[in-house]
């Protein structure tokens, strides 16, 4: 039940870019349609009235797509992480984290002892029971993919003691709370906005660990990110896709009504 993240580790270890897909919709069968299309799964439950039902759905569907699902958490407390987890989730993303001891209790609380604090209970991973014991211990703890979010002043302040907090394994850009953060609302590249991104993907690759970022359905910005050094993406999701794609036809056939009426 591992394998999944490890290989999704290992991608990018060997230079690769993952793109994957925010999920909102409480309908699995969202991350089931998607599931070809895509690197991994970023499940939202940060902005979006998802219930633990709908979440498993999303966790069962993403297993059955061998598609990693990296759940983003509405925040750091325990109660908001360890149900996650033993629900199935490869790993977590934990939002507007603002200091490093905020950092170092969400990595005590993704492990086990004697790597950190996790309760162990773990239903859906241990495969209810059958799988258990120091063996699963290990290989949860290596397994896991912990991240955290650098998207406000203080986190960015803070980054060399964040990325130096020893289990973390990625930390994740915000641009637009970032640049809301900065002073410079809707405008993610603004000059002061991308020198903050370009320091905290430098101290984060120099420490060793992935760096992620999350955006909008914007190839450009994307592509542009994947240039400075980020080696996951989250780019769009399921209701921008189907917005996007809907508009574009919708334009496609007025146009051409238009031109055909012109002719007639």
């Amino acid at each position: 039940m591992m394998e999944t993240i490890l290989r999704f580790r290992q991608r990018m270890t060997d230079g690769d870019i993952c793109v994957g897909a925010s999920i909102t919709f409480a309908d699995p069968l969202v991350s089931d349609a998607l599931g070809d299309s895509v690197d991994f799964f970023w499940i939202d439950l940060e902005h979006s009235a998802m219930s633990p039902e709908a979440l498993q759905g999303h966790l069962l569907a993403a297993k059955s797509r061998q598609v990693p699902s990296l759940v983003r958490v509405p925040g750091s407390d325990t109660p908001f992480i360890k149900p996650v987890l033993d629900s199935g989730a490869d790993g977590i993303i934990v939002p507007q984290v603002r200091s490093a001891a905020e950092v170092r209790r969400v990595v005590d609380d993704c492990r086990y002892p004697p790597l950190g604090k996790r309760g162990y209970g773990p239903r859906v991973p241990g495969n209810y029971g059958r799988d258990g014991g120091p063996d699963y211990v290990a290989r949860a703890n290596e397994a896991v993919f912990v991240s955290v979010q650098i998207e406000n002043r203080e986190a960015w302040e803070a980054i060399d003691e964040i990325v130096a907090v020893p289990g973390l394994d990625s930390i994740v850009i915000g641009p637009a709370d970032l640049a809301a953060s900065l002073d410079h609302t809707g405008d993610p590249d603004h000059s002061e906005v991308s020198a903050a991104i370009d320091h905290i993907i430098a101290k984060a690759r120099g420490a060793g660990l992935f760096v992620g970022a999350g955006m909008g359905p914007d190839a450009r910005y994307a592509v542009s990110m994947a240039r400075r050094g980020v080696q996951w993406l989250q780019v769009g999701g399921d209701y921008s896709y189907m917005i996007a794609h809907a508009e574009k036809i919708m334009d496609d056939i007025s146009s051409n009504l238009a031109h055909y009426r012109s002719r007639s």
